[in-house]
């Protein structure tokens, strides 16, 4: 046997302790578990992966979207650029 030794958020450990010992296991036996399966399959065993550039502008414009329609529905109007720099540069300075 040998070992290794990793580096985690503390909060991350805690979860995945609290986690693995709902599950009966040690964070060790877990993580020979994760080990078996990424050599036995010969991949990681769930995805990862990236928006697209598409996907990730498109998420932004419909978030965008429904920030508009809530401030809309509070009663906000329309702004100017200049407006808009304006509110930025008092929040800057706590205004």
């Amino acid at each position: 046997m040998t070992s290794i030794t990793i580096r985690v958020d503390e909060q991350l450990k805690k979860n995945f302790d609290y986690m693995c010992d709902q599950f009966g296991l040690s964070n060790s036996a877990a993580l020979n578990l994760f080990m078996k399966a990424v050599v036995r399959e010969r991949r990681i065993p769930f995805e990862i992966k990236a928006d697209s550039e598409a996907e990730a502008r498109q998420k932004g414009w419909e978030a965008f979207q429904r920030m508009r329609a809530s401030a809309m529905a509070d009663g906000a109007g329309e702004m100017s650029l200049e407006e808009i720099n304006a509110e930025i540069a008092d929040a800057r300075h706590g205004k």
